[in-house]
This record gives structure tokens, sequence and C-alpha cells, in this order.
């Protein structure tokens, strides 16, 4: 066991790189080719929407499968070719179509390694693993942007492509490190262990899950404003400016990324004592804050402060979500659909939030998008305050539950 989840923690470094691709540096090498933000942002909504579509039946899959690690693998080396495409031709549909292909491959590889996860250590453990994994994730995120900011800086966009392929051979290896018997697909999709007597549930639970349904309706609105916040920061300094714009994006990762390191162990520790509520409702006041901070800084040292505010939202919505849903859904067979589910409800917020930010950016300036962003998480906070009582009971930690 300490074989495998060392392989699993390598997983999730590597392959941090592996899905990001030039995702993350596709705005600036749109904007150095002639793009307006407000093509940008609907680009990326395409992928988003047809990322969100699939992960549902991608949950669905996986829930199914005993080749898990198959659906880390095989997506991997197809995201990996169809971001390359992008430096062949910048056309609009060529830009789309690799959009929609990464996307579609890369809404398997969560809930793979989730449901890996959960099949190595069980419900018990699963809270301390996955906040480790998401630890390891955010670390390889630093090194991946690090090191696509000084290789783009030097060698150019190409050079980041080559690194996510090179990140994703280790991914795979990683992957095909972790021992298949190892992973118990029973308890992977929320079944065996205390449930071993238990059946696989119709879809009906997914609806019928009232702390489901508000924890996926607070996550959309907060994604709607989130999803384009760093494109947009970036552009927004970057634009008009003379400089290394592949490196300055890379520095908005990095400093993000190395906050939400932090976040997700501290997240994981307050979810052993308390459970979920708390750390999912400080997540969403990070945001409105962050679209503030970002309206009135609109200068290269402002990334300090916009980025670490989105390494403490999305660090602790790390852990907190693929946590929460496990724990909501254990025994029904149904984990991996619904953090499929979960996936595609806030994709829409996702895939929604580059489009309006984009074109409010274009037509009312910067300083307007990143406000009407930050507002959206105010709904976040409402739901999550209103329904308090049902949440806090689906969210309570086995610790506190003890005491």
């Amino acid at each position: 066991m300490p074989r495998a989840t060392t392989a699993l923690e390598a997983l999730n470094f590597f392959m941090a790189d592996m899905q990001a691709g030039i995702g993350p540096f596709l705005g600036v090498f749109l904007l150095a080719h002639g793009w307006q933000s407000g093509w940008i942002g609907t680009v990326m909504t395409i992928g988003g929407v047809a990322g969100m579509i699939m992960t549902t039946p991608a949950g669905a899959l996986i829930d199914a499968t005993r080749y898990k690690r198959a659906y880390v693998v095989g997506p991997g080396v197809f995201t990996v070719a169809a971001s390359a495409i992008i430096l062949v031709s910048q056309d609009f549909w060529v830009v789309a179509a690799s959009q929609v292909a990464t996307a579609v491959a890369g809404a398997a590889i969560v809930p793979a390694v989730t449901a890996i996860t959960l099949g190595l250590v069980g419900q018990s453990g699963f809270n301390r693993q996955n906040g480790r994994n998401q630890a390891f994730n955010h670390a390889g995120n630093v090194a991946g942007a690090a090191l696509s900011g000084l290789l783009g800086w030097i060698y150019g966009f190409p050079a980041v492509f080559i690194l996510a392929a090179v990140f994703g051979i280790f991914t795979f290896a990683a992957a095909l490190m972790i021992p298949r018997d190892a992973i118990d697909d029973r308890v992977a999709r929320g079944l065996g262990g205390n449930h071993q007597g238990d059946t696989v549930k119709g879809w009906r639970v997914l609806w019928q899950c009232r702390p489901l349904l508000m924890l996926a309706a607070a996550l959309a609105l907060f994604h709607l404003g989130n999803g384009a916040m760093l494109p947009l920061y970036g552009l927004a300094v970057v634009s008009g400016q003379e400089g290394n714009g592949a490196g300055f994006v890379a520095m908005t990762i990095v400093i993000a990324q190395g906050v939400m390191v932090v976040a997700s162990l501290v997240a994981m520790r307050m979810a052993e004592r308390e459970g979920y509520w708390l750390v999912l409702l400080i997540s969403f006041v990070s945001l409105p804050l962050r679209g503030l901070i970002a309206a009135v800084v609109i200068e290269p040292w402002g990334v300090f402060p916009v980025q670490a505010l989105d390494g403490i939202g999305a660090g602790l919505q790390s852990v907190a979500v693929l946590g929460l849903v496990a724990r909501i859904l254990d025994g029904t067979g149904r984990v991996n659909v619904g953090q499929g589910a979960v996936m595609t409800v806030q994709g829409i917020g996702a895939s929604l939030s580059p489009a309006i930010g984009g074109w409010i950016a274009q037509q009312f300036g910067y300083p307007a998008a990143f406000i009407v962003l930050g507002s959206f998480a105010l709904g976040s906070i409402a739901v999550w305050l209103g329904y308090a009582a049902a949440l806090k009971t689906a969210c309570v930690g086995p610790a506190a539950a003890q005491a």
C-alpha cells in the first residue's frame, strides 16, 4: 500500500502540467497572434461547455470499469496531442476544436484519480489521502508553471507543449505503478466496507440529494465568477505592455498554486476537526475580495494579492468538494457519477465565465469585468448560509461527529 499511495502522489504531481498544457497561457498566446479578449473568452467557453457535457458520463464509466488507470493514460495522451494542434494553426475553428478535444479527454482524469484514491484507502482514509493528493497536484502546477515560464521565455511557446508531453510520460508511468489489485472497485464507487450488502442506487439519488444540489448550485455561481479571473487578469496586465507575457502568466500560476499547497493541507486538517462547511464558506468569501482587488490594482505587483486569494479559494475547494461528494454519496455506488455531475454543474459556470468576462472587459474595461465576476460568489455565500442547517449535517467530519 505505501508503494501504491506513493505512486498515486507522483501521479497527482505530474498530471498537473500534463492537464494544463498551454491552457493558462492560451490567452497571452492568442493575444500575441492578434486575437481580442472577447474571442479569446469565447473559444475558452466552447471548450468548457464540451468538458462540462462529458464529466457526468465519464463518472459513470469510471464507476463501472475495472480499468480505472486507463482513464488516466488514454485521455492524457489525447490531451497533450490536442493541445499541440494550436502550434500549427491559430484559426478560430482549429483552436476551438483543440479546446473541445482537450476538454473532452480531460473530463475523465479527475474522476478517475478520485476513484483510484477511494479504491486504495477507502472512505475512512479518503480525506487525508485526498489532501495529500491535492498538495502534490498543486506542487506539480508550481513546478510546471515555473518551468513553462522559463522555457517559454527562452525558447518560445513550443517549449511549453514539449514540457507538458514530458510530464505526461511521467504521469503514465506513475499510473501504471499503482498495482491493479490494490484498487477495490466496489469501494472506489462508494460501496464495500460497511456497505457490503448494498446495491448500486439509481441515478435519481443525485437529484434527490438536497445537500448535493446545494453544493452544486454554490459551486456553479462561484465558478461563473472565478473561471475567467486568471486569464483576464493576465490580459489586463500584459495588454499594451512590452515584456514576457508567458513569464507573467507563469508567475500568476506559481503564486496561486504555491498558496494552494498550503491551503489544501489546511483544508484537510479543518475537515478532520470540524467538517467541510466552514472550509467551503471561506473559499466562497475569497472571490469577491479577489475581484475587488483585481479591479483596483491592475499592475504587475497586484498579482500577489490577487493570486494568493485564488490559491486560498481553489486550494480549499480542491480538498473539500471531492471529500464532501464522496461522503454524501457513500453507500450509493454512485460516487464518481456524483463527482462528474457536480463538475458538470460547476462547469456550466466556469464555461460561461470567459465569454461573460471577456465581452464585459472588451466593452466596459477590465475593472468592470472583475467587479461583476467577483460579485457572482455572493450568490454562493447566500446559498451556503441560507441552507446552513442541512449542509452542516452533511459536511460534518468523523471527529466532529464524535464530539
